[in-house]
């Protein structure tokens, strides 16, 4: 089993690959996607409801549930203009891909997201 990563950014894939390994995720794939402002606001609209433009986006598909077949986790969509690090933007998106939740969690998910930029830094 592996990780696809070919559809991400390659400055971007070390920190992607970091995150996936540290959440235990070791096959699947996913791609990271950078857009402009007008972009992520229209998808931040479509799908959340919030008429702004936004830092990232995850759009998780299989799940955390195993799946039969190759596993496809999701899309990560980042507005560079809208965020201070495109790798911290990246590792906060695969850390939803992969079922996080910084809103409904008690700081795990962004403790996580330290110790994870910490080491690709």
């Amino acid at each position: 089993m592996t990780v696809d990563l070919s559809d991400v950014p390659v400055d971007l894939r070390d920190a992607v690959a970091a995150t996936l390994a540290t959440v235990g995720v070791a096959d699947g794939h996913l791609g990271v996607e950078l857009v402009d402002a007008k972009r992520i606001r229209a998808l931040n609209c479509e799908h959340r409801g919030k008429d702004t433009p936004t830092d990232v986006l995850a759009f998780p598909l299989d799940g955390t549930e195993p799946t039969a077949g190759p596993r496809e986790l999701g899309d990560v969509v980042i507005c560079p203009e809208h965020c201070t690090a495109l790798t911290e933007a990246a590792v906060h998106g695969v850390l939803h891909l992969c079922g996080y939740d910084h809103e409904a969690d008690q700081g795990e998910m962004l403790e996580l997201q330290a110790r994870i930029l910490e080491r690709v830094a």
